[in-house]
C-alpha cells in the first residue's frame, strides 16, 4: 500500500496568529489590530493572518487524502514552536518528509507515524509537520482499510467501537456577548471560553472577571431550553496570578469565590496563572488542585500553558496537577499522540480535553473529532475559527455523522454475530 506522490498546497488558518506577550503587556485594539511592536519572536506584528500548509497523499488508486499543518494561535508562548513559515515547512516536508512517505505501507497508522517522524539529526520534526502528515497517514489508512479514521484509532490502540457522544465546548473570542447567546440557543455542552487575555477584560482583583461569570449564568437561565445546564468553562490566560498573585492559597481562594457565585454550575478555569516553567506549573498546580479537592469545590482547573507536548501531558497527569488537561492538538504533534494523551489521563484518572486552536481548518477539526470519540475525552473543542457557528457545525456534524456510522458497523457485527 505505497504512496504514489505527495502534494503541498499553501492554505489559510481560521484565525490570526497573535503576539501573547505584547498583548499581556497591555497592547490595545483598534478594531480588529493590535497596536505597538511585537514582542514574541518571529511576529512582524502583534496579530498576523494564520497560515496552514496542506499535504496530499497519492494512494495507489490515484485517491487524494489530505491532512492541514498549522501552530497554533499563541505561537512561541508557554515553551511552544516558533510562529509558522509556510514556505520554510513547505521545504522541509519535500526534503525530509517526502522521501520517508514513500517507504511506508499507508494502510499501518501507527507504523507509518513512527517511520516518518524519526528525528533529524537528533531533533524532532516540527509539531506542526507531525500534526497535518499524521491527518493525512490516518485518512489513508481509514481509506485504503474501508474504515472510519475512528475505528483506525480504535483497532490500533485496541479501544472498543465508541457508542457515546463527546461534549463540545465553543470558544467565543471578543465578541462574546453574541456568541454566549449563540451557544445557549444551539445548548452547547460547555461554553463559552471568553477570552480573558487582559487586565481590562479581568479587572481590579478580578471583579469584571466575575461579573462575566455572573453574567453568562444568569443569561443562560433566561434564554436557554428547560433543563439546559452547560459547564461553565473559563479561560483567564493567567490572569489570576497575574493580578491577584502566584501563592496557590489566594489562587484557590480566588476560584472557589468565584464559584461561589454560580453554584449550580460546574466551573472550569482554564490556566490561572503561570509560574514560569513546566515543572513550577506541575507544582503548583498540583497544590491548587489539592486544596480545591480538600475543600470540596465544583471548581475544576484545566491546564494549558506550559502542557505542550505528550511528556509533558504526562508530567502533569501523574502529579495530578490540573482536574482536565487541554490536548492542544498542534502542540502535541502527531495525532497518534493526541489519542495516547487521552488514554493517559484516563489510566491517571485526570479529565482529557482534546482541545486545539482558532487557527486550525476543517480537515484538522474532523480528525481531531474521530480521534475524540475514539478515545472517549471528556470533551472536545469546537474548532476552527473564533465565530460559533462555523466550528461547531463543522465538529457536531462530524461526531453525529461518524456516530451514525459506528452504529450501523455495530449492527452488522451483531447481526453477523
Amino acid at each position: 500500500m505505497q504512496i504514489k506522490d505527495v502534494l503541498l498546497a499553501p492554505g489559510n488558518g481560521a484565525f490570526f496568529y497573535d503576539d501573547q506577550a505584547a498583548i499581556r503587556a497591555g497592547a490595545t485594539q483598534d478594531g480588529f489590530v493590535y497596536v505597538g511592536e511585537p514582542i514574541t519572536p518571529g511576529l512582524t506584528s502583534i496579530r498576523i493572518p494564520a497560515s496552514s500548509l496542506s499535504i496530499g497523499l497519492v494512494l495507489p488508486d490515484e485517491a487524494v487524502v489530505w491532512g492541514d499543518m498549522m501552530n497554533v494561535q499563541y505561537s512561541g508562548a508557554g515553551g511552544r514552536d516558533p510562529l509558522f513559515d509556510t514556505n520554510q515547512i513547505s521545504n522541509l516536508t519535500s526534503r525530509m518528509v517526502a522521501p520517508r512517505l514513500f517507504d511506508v505501507d499507508a494502510s499501518r497508522f501507527r507504523d507509518s507515524c513512527t517511520m516518518v517522524f524519526e528525528p533529524v539529526e537528533h531533533l524532532r520534526l516540527p509539531l506542526a509537520v507531525e500534526y497535518g502528515v499524521s491527518q493525512a497517514l490516518l485518512r489513508a489508512a481509514a481509506y485504503l482499510q474501508g474504515k472510519t479514521m475512528a475505528e483506525i484509532i480504535c483497532a490500533e490502540f485496541d479501544l472498543p467501537l465508541p457508542t457515546c457522544r463527546v461534549p463540545i465546548y465553543c470558544q467565543s473570542g471578543d465578541a462574546r456577548e453574541i456568541n454566549v447567546d449563540k451557544m445557549i440557543l444551539k445548548a452547547v455542552d460547555v461554553l463559552p471560553h471568553g477570552l480573558i487575555n487582559s487586565r481590562r477584560k479581568f479587572g481590579v482583583e478580578g471583579q469584571t472577571f466575575m461579573e462575566f461569570v455572573k453574567w453568562v449564568a444568569t443569561r443562560t437561565r433566561q434564554i436557554g431550553h428547560p433543563g439546559y445546564h452547560p459547564v461553565l468553562h473559563f479561560d483567564v490566560y493567567g490572569w489570576i496570578g497575574q493580578e491577584i498573585g502566584l501563592e496557590p492559597q489566594r489562587i484557590a481562594d480566588f476560584i472557589c469565590k468565584v464559584a461561589d457565585t454560580v453554584p449550580d454550575f460546574t466551573l472550569n478555569i482554564e490556566f490561572p496563572a503561570d509560574f514560569g516553567s513546566t515543572q513550577a506549573q506541575i507544582e503548583n498546580y498540583a497544590k491548587i488542585v489539592s486544596i480545591l479537592d480538600n475543600w470540596g469545590s465544583s471548581a475544576r482547573i484545566v491546564v494549558d500553558e506550559r502542557c505542550n507536548t505528550l511528556e509533558d501531558i504526562r508530567l502533569f497527569a501523574e502529579a495530578k496537577a490540573a482536574h482536565l488537561v487541554q490536548i492542544k492538538t498542534p502542540d502535541v504533534g502527531s495525532i497518534a499522540d493526541t489519542a495516547r494523551a487521552v488514554l493517559i489521563c484516563k489510566e491517571n484518572k485526570v479529565g482529557a480535553y482534546v482541545g486545539g486552536s482558532c487557527t486550525e481548518t476543517d480537515l484538522s477539526a474532523q480528525a481531531s473529532v474521530h480521534v475524540s470519540v475514539a478515545t472517549q475525552a471528556d470533551m472536545m473543542l469546537a474548532k476552527p475559527g473564533m465565530g460559533v457557528d462555523e466550528a461547531f457545525s463543522i465538529v457536531g456534524n462530524e461526531q453525529s455523522r461518524l456516530l451514525a456510522m459506528l452504529n450501523r458497523r455495530r449492527a452488522e457485527t451483531e447481526n453477523v454475530g
